[in-house]
């Protein structure tokens, strides 16, 4: 079996060839029986260090990951292969009936069976009934297995479970959140495959029943007045892809994908003055956690770690369904593995193209007449995860400037509770009759590895300070910028601050710029609010990176994800709080910039049935980086209107090309 795009770089994604070897080989090594499941099948990537050895000269194995579990006790186990000798370099069984816990992803496979379990459980069966629900309904009702979080209950240690709900159903196609069935919740253990716990609260609150549909034979007659907008380049794009490899506009880069996080960029860096200067070596985001603010039955406990409970990667969209792009797309086909190890092809996961983004830089000289403006453009390279009822996109942007800008977008269906007749809603927004939208935040967390300039790093935090009146502040209108520098892991973690205009530089103090300084890029990040729930609840616990929005670590291989690797019934306090811990230097180091960023959701009626895109995100801009402006060199009419401009898309019939001509 061969993979879509040749294996040329060691930070290319595992082939199909190569998905199928290693399982096969670690199958056969361990003798593993057939009731093992493979949650994680990767690259296990080499490090800055390995491959600027490879670039010496030195050969690098071609390492995999593999996550097993038995699906018939629980146990689980993670394996390196080493597909270059064909060996299995360690097997280890991971300690989770110890605290703090920790469970590996759950499986597609597991939700396909949770469902009937629930639905043929009594006691749910009753529970039910007592809601109205008739026995010709129950076919059809909704069951959504969401990740569990943690409480200290007897069924949660060491065990493997999620908390599923209900939702009713007339129809397939219906629009099951606007029907919650609430107090009902079923707590099923995934490895015996029964009901373990069940609430039935003592309140008996009617399912709504007004159908809020979103099919698109359920919508009104379209509006007749939008003209169609085609987005062409007749001499096709301005970048070039070379298997896993992208350039565009001095901009070079890598493109990775993995399980849990999805899209990876990979050595990124930009040519200046004929010389490629790397910036980030490895940018992902490794986790997001959305805790709700409803104490009752059906939600206290929500708390998905979308990245690692279920990953983003795993839940990724094949575009070819549809079209979130526009424009003269790249599309990357992403080889993956399914629940039993087997190779299959992601198609069009990844979808990149340029974008026209407005003015770039412009002046008008009255004077003597200079008028100069360009355009900018830019570069996107995206993916949307579906997780359960919310759809996330991560996309990535390149400027002409050098500045990295990564924006996420929310959108989906809400959580939904039901509320009585004549009642309000306490806990968030009605959204409809009968029906409430619980309040809750979705954050993020965006790893970057830095490599600014190639070298050790040093991380500064700035903000902005009024100078006291005197006699170098005569007038009082003189402030400064106040600044401190990183010294050991605990000085990082840090908020921002929209009064002070709070940021934070990552600079090489190893090389002077042009004004003598050391070259650098600061994180421009929005004052929005952190985790909101008591220090001492378990979701805190268990999502401590959202508490800030700043976090600098040493490298080190071991520390990936912000939430720690297993948060899946977690009982917390891994991930980033645990990690800054080592207090190690981080001054002139090989650094790990971290920075969780969010949104913070009180839920209205035009959120549902399906809420509009909300943003969230962050900007990398560089600061003494170049001697000038580098985007001088522009061409002045290079995005002008012309008789081209108005040619038809041409089709695509190669998974790149003009998108969505239906």
């Amino acid at each position: 079996m061969d993979a879509v795009v040749a294996v040329t770089h060691p930070l290319d994604p595992l082939s199909l060839a190569e998905i199928a070897s290693a399982v096969a080989l670690l199958k056969d090594r361990q003798t593993l029986a057939p009731t093992f499941r493979f949650p994680i099948t990767r690259l296990e990537e080499p490090t800055k260090a390995d491959l600027a050895a490879h670039r010496l000269g030195d050969r690098l194995p071609r390492l995999a990951f593999i996550l097993a579990i038995d699906i018939s006790n629980g146990e689980t186990f993670e394996g390196i292969v080493d597909l270059t000798a064909g060996t299995v370099c360690s097997y280890i069984r991971l300690p989770l009936d110890e605290l703090p816990y920790g469970q590996p992803p759950i499986m597609l496979c597991e939700f396909e069976t949770v469902e009937g379990t629930v639905k043929s459980d009594p006691r749910w069966i009753a529970a039910v009934k007592k809601r109205g629900i008739a026995d010709e309904d129950i076919p059809l009702i909704q069951i959504d297995p969401f990740s569990s979080g943690y409480f200290g209950r007897e069924f949660e240690k060491g065990k493997r479970i999620v908390r599923a709900v209900s939702y009713w159903r007339e129809d397939i196609r219906d629009n099951g959140y606007a029907h919650p069935i609430e107090g009902v919740v079923a707590v099923v253990d995934l490895i015996t495959n029964r009901v373990v716990d069940l609430v039935d609260d003592e309140k008996i609150i009617p399912v709504p029943r007004k159908k809020r549909n979103y099919g698109r034979e359920t919508l009104p007659e379209p509006r007749p007045d939008l003209t169609p907008l085609h987005i062409v380049q007749p001499q096709g794009p301005s970048f070039t892809v070379d298997g896993w490899k992208v350039e565009w506009q001095n901009w070079s880069f890598r493109v990775g994908f993995t399980p849990r996080e999805g899209l990876v960029l990979h050595e990124l860096g930009i040519k200046d003055q004929g010389r490629l200067r790397p910036v980030v070596f490895r940018a992902s985001v490794t986790e997001m956690v959305v805790p709700y603010a409803d104490p009752t039955a059906n939600h206290y406990w929500k708390s998905a770690f979308d990245a690692g409970e279920y990953g983003l990667g795993r839940l990724a969209n094949c575009l070819e369904l549809g079209c979130d792009c526009l424009g003269h797309i790249h599309y990357f086909d992403v080889p993956a593995a399914d629940d039993l190890g087997q190779p299959f092809i992601m198609k069009n996961a990844i979808c990149m193209h340029e974008e026209d983004y407005g003015i770039l830089w412009k002046h008008y000289e009255f004077r003597n007449g200079i008028f100069e403006v360009r355009r900018s453009r830019r570069l996107v390279i995206s993916f949307f995860a579906t997780v359960g009822n919310y759809d996330y996109g991560f996309y990535w942007y390149l400027y002409q400037d050098g500045t990295i800008q990564l924006e996420a977008k929310l959108t989906g269906i809400i959580q939904t509770a039901a509320v009585a007749t004549g009642e309000t809603y306490p806990w968030g927004g009605m959204v409809d009759d009968n029906l409430g939208g619980p309040t809750h935040q979705h954050f993020f967390n965006a790893r970057l590895h830095m490599d600014v300039d190639g070298g050790d790093n040093t991380v500064t935090e700035h903000e902005f300070v009024p100078r006291p009146w005197g006699e170098d502040n005569p007038y009082g209108n003189v402030f400064d910028t106040r600044t401190r520098v990183l010294k050991r892991e605990l000085d990082s973690p840090a908020l921002a601050n929209g009064e002070t205009g709070r940021y934070w530089k990552v600079s090489n103090p190893n090389i002077q710029n042009s004004v003598g300084k050391a070259p650098g890029y600061k994180i421009v990040v929005m004052p929005s609010p952190v985790m909101l729930a008591q220090p001492d609840s378990t979701v805190a616990q268990r999502g401590g990176f959202a508490k800030k929005h700043i976090w600098v670590t040493a490298f080190d291989a071991r520390e990936k994800y912000a939430s720690g690797d297993y948060p899946n019934v977690h009982a917390g306090g891994d991930g980033l709080p645990g990690y800054v811990k080592q207090n190690r230097e981080i001054e002139n180091a090989d650094v790990v910039l971290w920075h969780s960023f969010g949104h913070t959701h009180v839920c209205k009626p035009e959120d549902f049935p399906i809420m509009p895109v909300e943003y969230a995100g962050f900007t990398l801009k560089p600061n003494g980086f170049f001697a000038s402006n580098i985007a001088m060199d522009l061409p002045p009419e290079g995005n002008s209107q012309s008789v081209d401009n108005r040619l038809q898309p041409s089709p695509d019939n190669t998974g790149n090309g003009s998108c969505c001509h239906v």
